[in-house]
């Protein structure tokens, strides 16, 4: 006979499969060996990490009570063992190892891998201070490598838009984790210096396991950033979290807020600053104009400065009394030619043709129309023209007598 089915809800699966956790005597008090990853402490004072082999990962949990006993302070990386209980967190769900106890056994094999990188690149020169390149204070753009959909790129554009509303941004999206974004990263570093659109450079994501951060810890990376033109400002985890692109970088920021905090300055404080220079430079004009008025005065009031003055106003008068007698000389001098010249005009007029006939006289022209000076120039038979003061008259030569 077939039994009625069960229908569980969630909380009561969860809280079944939780039973049957608790009731194994192999899980109610376990010991687990694997290395710290995604190492966080709580406001609280509970410690939630992972503890991760070559094949998986579990989810622990330490507990404030249990985490002041410890004698050492856990950290990514580390090779630990843990004692505690298996069971799940009925609300989400979530199996997790609750962690009593912990002993530090070591470095872990990806701490080892870091360190190991960390001296090589090291030894090649690129973590050098004398390399590294300072980054502007004022950028025209600021170019960004992360992931397009990430967390990280909400806090950039947050910070940004409201440090300088008007900052240019160009974005080059990239993978940030898993095969193959470490390729696309330093990729995307490249391409920023090849189209040189950017003055400052952010790379970087939010924070994560080291496994998450593993692409920001790879040489290509490294080498991207070291060769980059542009200064890069690293900004990769949480404040605790160091990558090898933290140490190649021209800058560290703890976290991608930080970043843009650091990459760009705040448009109010820019305005604020300018305006006190402004003023302050308006009070230095200002006093350095009244020093300059004051220094005139004093010089207009000195005796040498009096000196010249009355100086120069006596050769004014001189020049003015000069021009006065000038101009009085040139009129005196204009009446006499004008009187000279009306004389000359009366002489003239007296000695005019016309005035001669008005007097009584008359002038003879030949034929050619000259007049004639001389007997000599008269034959009898030649016709003449006579002229009197108010005509002409035509005549001919019947009779020429020379004067004895």
């Amino acid at each position: 006979m077939q039994q009625p089915e069960m229908i569980f809800s969630v909380s009561e699966l969860n809280e079944y499969v939780a039973a049957l956790l608790s009731a194994d005597p192999n899980l109610r008090s376990v010991r687990v060996r694997g290395e710290i990853s995604g190492f966080k402490r709580h406001s609280s004072g509970h410690l939630y990490f992972s503890l991760k082999d070559a094949n998986a990962v579990v989810q622990c949990v330490m507990f404030r009570q249990y985490a002041q006993r410890m004698s050492f302070r856990p950290e990514d990386g580390q090779q630990v063992t843990v004692s505690g209980a298996a069971s799940i967190y009925t609300r989400d769900g979530k199996f997790q190892v609750y962690v009593q106890e912990m002993e530090n056994t070591g470095k872990g094999d990806l701490y080892a891998r870091f360190m190991k990188m960390k001296e090589d690149l090291e030894r090649e020169g690129l973590f050098d201070e004398s390399h590294k390149k300072p980054v502007p204070y004022l950028p025209g753009c600021v170019g960004v490598v992360t992931s397009g959909t990430g967390a990280a790129l909400q806090d950039i554009l947050q910070i940004i838009g409201r440090r300088f509303p008007t900052m240019n941004l160009l974005l080059c999206p990239v993978r940030v984790q898993g095969d193959g974004a470490a390729q696309e990263i330093a990729g995307a570093i490249y391409e920023m210096n090849r189209l040189q659109a950017a003055d400052v450079l952010i790379v970087g994501r939010g924070g994560g396991s080291i496994e998450d951060l593993w692409a920001f810890n790879e040489p290509e990376v490294a080498r991207a950033i070291y060769d980059s033109r542009i200064p890069v400002i690293s900004a990769v985890g949480h404040e605790t979290d160091f990558t090898i692109a933290d140490f190649t970088a021209d800058m560290r920021a703890p976290t991608p807020s930080a970043a843009a905090e650091l990459a760009v300055p705040e448009l109010d404080k820019i305005r604020l600053l300018l305006g006190r220079d402004r003023e302050r430079l308006d009070g230095i004009l200002e006093k350095d104009l009244s020093r300059r008025r004051d220094k005139l005065s004093l010089l207009f009031r000195s005796p040498g400065f009096m000196q010249a003055e009355m100086r120069l106003s006596e050769e004014r008068t001189r020049l003015e009394t000069a021009a006065e007698r000038m101009l009085r000389g040139m009129s005196e001098k204009s009446v006499s030619e004008r009187h000279r010249l009306e004389r000359m005009r009366d002489r003239l007029e007296a000695l005019s043709v016309q005035s001669v006939l008005d007097r009584g006289f008359t002038m003879i022209r030949g034929q050619d129309g000259r007049p004639v000076k001389s007997i000599e120039e008269l034959e009898s038979g030649d016709a003449v023209e006579i002229r009197f003061r108010d005509g002409t008259a035509d005549a001919e030569i019947t009779t020429i007598r020379r004067n004895d």
